[in-house]
């Protein structure tokens, strides 16, 4: 940890701009004081390390992460998130230095589920995505520093995104859970629904997914599924070219109804929807031979392997519009989702 001497904060949020412990923005600068809090909210040793962050292998300690915490302008009741999604993306199924490096456009994407989302005040319905929700935005963006000054991405150095987009900020939202028709999407990751966990997947931005339901028609809900997996299927995508990865998709709540109305579980909108992401062989030899693949030029070819890789969910206000966030479909793991639990009963002393 850098230890830096400054007349004021002024000057400290300057030094920090320049020798790049930002993210472009100004930062909560990250007094001993500051971080000293942060790191009791965690109930641990400030140098307990949870491991190496790559690319640049940086030690993940609990004071680490606390530091990229104040930062990010989180309160201490966020830091148990925090150190959960900092777990997750270290487990070596996420491929996190990979994912660093790649030239593709793609970021953490952290669905909170449980209890502690709501009095976190995380958002799940109208723009949970941002901007406006506090707990959102700085938990999110903790991550992001951290996986800068602890994993050091930077940019056009180590982390080779060609453009990035906005969720390389902040990139956090939480489940609507009242609204969705099926269980909490953390149970499908072994969690109990009284158990509070993040899930964290590499993804694009969100592509939306206009969609107008007819109550009268029995085939509105396989319109709407046909929609969604036309999104996943679209042929500027990796899915489309690479047919691997998690792809998620967020039903606004409007949506979920439909699907919720005809009795349609996730497991068979997660089937219906690998079944009707496909595109010819000769549509994909077109445009990029390279991955097409032999075979007949009729034959249909899945954006998405298994079932398992739609990771489906309810979020966002009522509306025309769902949304689909194609992965980098890449690394060692395809682009997997990992979740970790969260630990809401840490315990600390309190100094004299």
């Amino acid at each position: 940890m850098t230890l830096i001497d400054a007349a004021n904060e002024a000057d400290a949020l300057e030094w920090m701009h320049a020798n790049g412990c930002t993210d472009g923005l100004p930062v909560v600068i990250p007094t001993a004081e500051r971080v000293d809090r942060m790191v009791l909210a965690s109930g641990l040793d400030g140098q307990l390390s949870l491991g190496a962050m790559g690319p640049g292998n940086g030690e993940t300690t609990i004071e680490a992460v606390a530091t990229n915490a104040v930062m990010a302008g989180c309160l201490p009741d966020y830091m148990p998130v925090v150190l959960a999604a900092v777990q997750a993306v270290l487990q070596p199924k996420f491929d996190l230095a990979e994912m660093q490096g790649t030239t593709h456009s793609t970021a953490p994407l952290m669905i909170v589920g449980g209890p502690i989302a709501q009095p976190l005040g995380l958002a799940s319905s109208f723009g949970a995505l941002g901007p406006g929700h506090r707990a959102n935005a700085s938990i999110g963006r903790a991550l992001r520093l951290a996986m800068m000054n602890i994993g050091g991405a930077r940019p056009g150095e180590s982390d080779m995104a060609l453009l990035g987009h906005p969720g390389k900020f902040s990139f956090c939202m939480a489940e609507d859970t009242s609204a969705s028709p099926w269980e909490p999407v953390h149970e499908t990751f072994g969690h109990t629904a009284e158990e509070s966990s993040v899930i964290v997947v590499g993804a694009e931005a969100p592509h939306s997914c206009i969609f107008v339901d007819d109550a009268d028609s029995p085939e509105s809900p396989q319109r709407l599924l046909k929609t969604i997996a036309a999104t996943i299927a679209n042929l500027g995508s990796n899915n489309a070219h690479f047919r691997r990865g998690v792809v998620t998709v967020a039903l606004n709540v409007d949506h979920a109804a439909v699907l919720g109305r005809s009795g349609i579980s996730r497991k068979d909108a997660q089937e219906a929807i690998m079944g009707y992401a496909v595109n010819p062989r000769s549509v994909l030899r077109e445009l990029n031979p390279t991955y097409a693949g032999k075979g007949d030029g009729a034959d249909l070819i899945r954006a998405v392997a298994s079932p398992d890789d739609v990771l489906i969910f309810v979020a966002g206000g009522a509306g025309l519009y769902s949304s689909v966030f194609p992965s980098w479909a890449a690394g060692a793991n395809a682009n997997s989702a990992v979740s970790q639990a969260i630990s809401i009963d840490l315990s600390c002393e309190i100094p004299a």
